[in-house]
């Protein structure tokens, strides 16, 4: 049996190789130093030794202005370059092409919940298609946790109350091993799973193969109006909350002046502490949905708002919006 003990995971995405160049030239410039300093070190710990006690103790060396300038400017010009190199990564890393396929992470002690926009569910396993550049957007339901793909070389911490986000365009059709690299509990190391990379028609007929739930935002549908949210917030404006239709990505006022871009975050902070951020012309009186909502009824009702599939809502008349109101 033939036994294989590689010292670095495959590359199976686009940004892999990049983040092995940077690594490798870290490493490079790591070892050349040190092999340098450590043997002149010895070389002139050798060539200047005292080798008896008559021998006279050297006078101090003139300055070398040269010298001090040669050895300032190098290390800085090698800083520059670690800098600019690993920021140009960082930013490229950070920012996740407009087409990405979106899957929605959430983490909870010990196991990784994925939900895809089509409706699928998955625990502890994600399928993709190679090619595609997906995106991840993760929080998680306890502490903190961090999602790690080494054949991606994606690492990103999941945090408890806000949205964090990581992408990747796989490469190599496979089985890769995800990781929790966060300690987050007595079973962390239990934190396992895989990602699996398909060929799109494969990848196609899975996605076809769901439970047949409804998508994200059709489950968030039903859910906001479980919740009686349609009897204040009208698709006109005229409820006792602001409409939602259309409101994501925009800018809205804010009771004080102060103004914000309506994004993840804040309908997640508008639904669990609503009196934290009140709209310009309305009043405090939407109760808190905290302990009440799930971590993933939270992203069905964002994906609904997002999606402005609220058009055909017809307003609730006046009688009903106070006998539903909460």
């Amino acid at each position: 049996m033939k036994l294989s003990l590689p010292l670095f995971p495959e590359q199976a995405s686009a940004i892999s190789s990049q983040v092995d160049a940077l690594y490798f030239f870290l490493i490079a410039i790591s070892v050349f130093f040190s092999l340098l300093i450590a043997g002149l070190v010895i070389y002139f710990a050798v060539k200047y030794r005292r080798r008896t006690e008559a021998d006279p103790i050297p006078a101090p060396p003139a300055e070398g202005t040269a010298l001090e300038i040669v050895w300032s400017v190098i290390p800085l010009g090698i800083s520059m370059i670690i800098f600019v190199w690993g920021a140009s990564l960082y930013f490229k890393i950070k920012s996740p092409p407009n087409d990405a396929l979106e899957v929605y992470v959430v983490a909870k002690q010990w196991m990784w919940e994925l939900q895809h926009m089509e409706g699928q569910r998955e625990i502890n396993e994600l399928h993709i298609p190679i090619g595609r550049s997906v995106r991840l957007k993760m929080t998680s339901e306890d502490v903190v946790h961090s999602f790690f793909v080494p054949a991606f070389r994606t690492k990103q911490d999941v945090v408890p109350g806000r949205y964090t986000t990581t992408w990747f365009r796989p490469t190599k059709v496979g089985k890769y091993h995800l990781f929790c690299s966060q300690y987050c509990g007595t079973k962390h190391s239990g934190m396992i799973g895989w990602v699996y990379v398909m060929e799109p028609p494969e990848y196609e007929a899975w996605l076809g193969g769901g439970a047949g739930e409804g998508t994200l935002a059709e489950r968030g549908d039903k859910l906001f109006h479980d919740l009686a949210c349609a009897n204040c917030h009208h698709p006109d404006g005229s409820g006792r909350g602001p409409s939602l239709e259309g409101i994501y990505g925009t800018s809205v006022e804010l009771e004080g002046g102060a103004k914000v871009v309506v994004g993840d975050d804040y309908l997640r902070e508008s639904i669990l502490s609503p009196q934290a951020k009140i709209v310009k012309g309305y009043q405090p009186i939407m109760p808190t949905f905290q302990g009440l909502v799930t971590e993933d009824q939270l992203l069905q009702l964002i994906e609904y708002i997002k999606s402005a599939g609220m058009k055909n809502d017809k307003p609730a008349t006046k009688t009903t919006a106070k006998k539903g109101a909460r």
